[in-house]
């Protein structure tokens, strides 16, 4: 194969013109809430031309943060930087560890008075309830997304900041420097704990798995891990019990892809009821029958042939059969697996542990190909699995060595090859991604 590097992840960087017609940074947040901001200040790699102009911006004008409408804060950026040093503590470069990038301190305030047309309106609420807070921190996790960590100060103004405080700390979402003295107020937001859903489970309900329903149960503990066991005729092996799974139709994970202005979501396939066709059948259908997805899947053939594909995942405990959609409307489908029961697990190197997952994946419609969708939604089912069980520790995949397009998407989100192996009906590469490495790059 030559030699594998990890290629630098794709980020969303702005030209000039597109900030010359932006008048908010919008993001959507999970449940729907739309966020926005009264600059143009927007996602954008540390190497855009138009990053200093944009941070200019920021130094010069509070930006009020708006949740449908409703201003929730106010930030401004102070003149001094800081750095989370922590494995230098203690040592004699603590002082000195130059090679710890810092950054400017954001403080954060009750809303302002901001422009409205040509007036201006004062609003004097300075409470931010919890989840309003994580729709805040998003939004600036959206906006400084190079950042490993965002300095913040939670103004004394602000009249429930002990709250927030604490929530940011007992949720991991933050930490203080592990060297600061008492007077010292910064709290370090933390990227990698952000997107693993600090300050979502358990405090409310905004994060990108949605909250539990009567016919469908979240992640929010760890499923107990309990000895089960799987005969198949192409596996054999013991493994932990696999929690219960979705109802039919239930959607499973959502979020806003800034790169390409939707919004997406994985749903538990919906097979519809006996004796009739499904819009989630007529699509897996019609998509396995396209000579282009064929061509990978070997899967075309009649109606039937494909329920009773579905039928027996959906029976299947260790497979979750999902199709993905942009804004509603249908794009592909996946199916997320337990790898212990599945079998690449005799090919893993150093075998497959309890945890692992990995996933099979068609992107259905024409329309909604292209490098920038595909990095979108991997990243997001990666995300997904990560986030469905914290034990997850590693994400692997088996595509066809002579698939390129799948091989090149598969690094371009920070995948690895591991190695190269032969089932009994193709050659293949096995992709992996660490969970410490995702959650530490700016993969999303």
């Amino acid at each position: 194969m030559g030699n594998i590097r990890i290629q630098k992840p794709f980020v969303y960087a702005p030209t000039a013109a597109d900030l010359a017609g932006a008048e908010t940074l919008s993001l959507v947040l999970p449940d729907g809430t739309r966020v926005t901001t009264n600059t143009p200040l927007m996602p954008m790699d540390d190497d855009s031309e138009d990053a200093d102009d944009v941070n200019d911006m920021a130094d010069t004008e509070p930006i009020t943060v708006t949740l449908n409408e409703l201003p929730v804060c106010t930030y401004r950026t102070l003149q001094h930087k800081v750095s989370l040093v922590i494995s230098a503590v203690g040592t004699s470069y603590e002082h000195s560890a130059a090679h710890v990038p810092a950054y400017p301190v954001l403080e954060i305030v009750p809303p302002i008075s901001i422009a409205s047309h040509s007036r201006s309106r004062t609003y004097a609420s300075s409470y931010i309830a919890i989840a309003d807070f994580w729709g805040v921190v998003y939004a600036l996790f959206t906006a400084y997304h190079t950042q490993e960590n965002i300095p913040i100060l939670l103004s004394s103004s602000i009249e429930n900041h002990a709250q927030l405080r604490g929530y940011v700390l007992r949720s991991g979402l933050g930490r203080i420097a592990p060297s600061a003295d008492a007077s010292k107020e910064e709290l370090f937001l933390s990227r990698a704990a952000f997107w693993q859903g600090a300050g979502t489970h358990g405090f409310h309900s905004r994060g990108w798995l949605p909250p539990d329903t009567e016919s469908t149960i979240n992640a929010y503990a760890p499923f107990p891990s309990v000895q089960s066991f799987t005969r198949t005729p192409l596996v054999i092996a013991s493994h932990p019990l696999r929690p219960p799974k979705p109802k039919q139709g239930d959607v499973v994970y959502r979020r806003y892809c800034p790169t390409v202005k939707q919004t997406l979501e994985l749903t538990y396939f919906d097979l519809g009821e006996e004796g009739s066709v499904s819009k989630h059948l007529q699509a897996f259908h019609d998509w396995h029958n396209s000579d282009r997805v064929n061509q990978w899947w070997s899967e075309a053939g009649p109606m039937e042939k494909h329920r009773e594909y579905v039928q027996g995942l959906l029976e299947d405990p260790a497979v979750m059969p999902l199709i993905m959609s942009w804004d509603g409307e249908l794009m592909g489908y996946t199916e997320i697996v337990w790898v212990k029961e599945n079998h690449v697990a005799a090919y893993i190197p150093d075998g497959a542990k309890d945890w692992d997952r990995g996933a099979h994946i068609l992107v259905g419609e024409e329309k909604f190909r292209g490098s920038v969708r595909a990095q979108a939604w991997f990243r997001s089912l990666h995300h997904y699995s990560f986030l469905a069980d914290p034990r997850t520790e590693r994400l692997i995949g088996e595509p066809r060595a002579d698939n390129g397009a799948m091989a090149k998407v598969s690094l371009d989100t920070t995948m690895h090859v591991q190695t190269i192996f032969d089932f009994p009906y193709k050659r293949s590469i096995m992709t992996w991604l660490p969970r410490e490495r995702f959650f530490k790059l700016d993969v999303l």
